[in-house]
């Protein structure tokens, strides 16, 4: 198969997997609060000990300064993240993790384990190695795919004089 239709099969079949174990919401183990599956979004895009501004995380994640501000409002007022101000452009805002905030992205996964365990037990042995094989394989590619992205984003930054 070519690439172009072995990406066309991925389009196809990723979905009814996703759609079969995706997890609708992530509940804190220790509070047994509720977190939307967007909320646990965007805490996996933030870091207890290295910031991220508001405005790189709204254009990571494709949305304006002021909608990640109402979600980062709601996540504050959880008690998952904390903002502070630069100390250097008092305009621009950090975002880190608060203890609570790493243990709800720890606690959380795309997918439901259980769901995703009854899926493979329909399998057997073989196909359940095969299937376990062939997503090693897409999770490889996919990770020498960012790291490319990463190396030519870096390069693009350093020839344009770095990130303003």
């Amino acid at each position: 198969m070519d690439p172009v239709d072995a990406a066309k099969q991925v389009m196809a079949l990723y979905p009814r997997i996703y759609f079969a174990c995706h997890t609708r919401h992530v509940r804190d183990p220790q509070t047994h609060r509720l977190l939307s599956r967007h909320q646990a979004s965007i805490l996996d895009h933030l870091d207890d000990v290295e910031p991220t501004t508001l405005n790189d995380l709204a254009r990571h994640m494709g949305v304006t300064a002021g909608t990640m501000s109402l979600s980062i409002d709601r996540l504050e007022r959880k008690g998952c993240v904390v903002r502070l101000r630069d100390t250097a452009d008092r305009r621009r805002v950090h975002l880190r993790l608060t203890t609570a905030g790493v243990r709800l992205r720890q606690a959380s996964s795309v997918l439901d384990a259980a769901r995703v365990e009854a899926l493979v037990e329909r399998l057997d042995d073989a196909d359940r190695d095969a299937a376990i094989y062939g997503l090693a394989l897409l999770a490889r590619a996919a990770q020498q795919q960012m790291e490319a992205q990463s190396d030519a984003g870096q390069a693009g930054a350093a020839a344009s004089g770095g990130d303003r």
